[in-house]
């Protein structure tokens, strides 16, 4: 019974709706008229942070890897901060995903 009452809903569900989209029994053939955007189309923003050759220098300095840990990354961020780039991301806090399993 469900099934007869749900092929009925279909069948007048198909008449009074037609299909629309790309699946349309028939395409729609009228034109859409050619208007011109309003806006001009978005730009790309340039890239205003360090290129990569000025972070890996920071990062692989000579005399920062002599340093503590803590006394690095205050490092990094002076370095950073003479370039004009704020150093948001201390590395001293992450905590290790893996753990060593005692065997």
């Amino acid at each position: 019974m469900r099934d007869a009452i749900a092929r009925a809903l279909v069948r007048v569900l198909r008449i009074l709706l037609p299909a629309r989209g790309r699946h349309a029994a028939t395409p729609n053939t009228t034109p859409e008229p050619a208007t011109e955007p309003t806006t001009p189309p978005a730009t790309r923003r340039q890239w205003t942070g360090p290129s990569s050759t000025q972070v890996r220098a920071i990062f692989r300095a000579e005399e920062a890897q002599r340093l503590t840990p803590e006394q690095r990354e205050r490092w990094w961020a002076a370095a950073f901060a003479e370039i004009g780039v704020d150093y948001d991301f201390p590395t001293l806090n992450i905590t290790p995903v893996r753990r060593e399993v005692a065997a």
